[in-house]
């Protein structure tokens, strides 16, 4: 059953070879995510600045969110796989514990603005706003979105 598509040929466009572009149209879709994602709640502080609709310690999910971004992008393809770094201390399990500990980051951010949207912004009947809300699980979504492009949308090979 494995092979059933197997023989199936779908003809790409043209246009749609990337060939070396490719670490190239990964990179800036990846910035503009985390861009756009710091851009939705920097207008959210600025936009709610009296602390009674917007609280301060909701920026703690984009940071975790920004950190995770780093840590999933610091470790190689080749350090996973065990090609690139043999020596050490810790090596292939080290990398791997690294590459796990950013993804529990990046996935806890979100659900953590996932869980800050509905517990303070929908449930409650008494507060009308709800675009703060809406923002931070945008921002920490497109942050995690841009690490996941960065990470899986670019090539190694172009760099040996």
């Amino acid at each position: 059953m494995a092979g059933c598509l197997d023989n199936i040929q779908i003809r790409r466009p043209e246009w749609l070879e990337l060939g070396e572009k490719r670490n190239a149209i990964a990179s800036i879709a990846a910035g503009t995510a985390f861009f756009t994602g710091w851009w939705i709640i920097i207008d959210i502080s600025a936009r709610y600045t009296d602390g009674n609709d917007f609280y301060n310690a909701f920026h703690v999910c984009g940071v975790l969110g920004t950190l995770s971004l780093f840590m999933i992008n610091a470790v190689s393809n080749g350090h996973i796989r065990g090609d690139a770094y043999t020596s050490g201390v810790f090596g292939q399990t080290a990398a791997r514990i690294w590459l796990f500990i950013g993804f529990v980051l990046g996935f806890g951010s979100v659900i953590a603005a996932i869980w800050i949207l509905f517990g303070v912004y929908v449930i409650p009947a008494d507060n009308k706003k709800v675009y703060p809300g809406i923002g931070i699980f945008f921002q920490n979504a497109l942050i995690f979105a841009g690490s996941l492009i960065f990470k899986f949308g670019r090539t190694e090979d172009l760099w040996n």
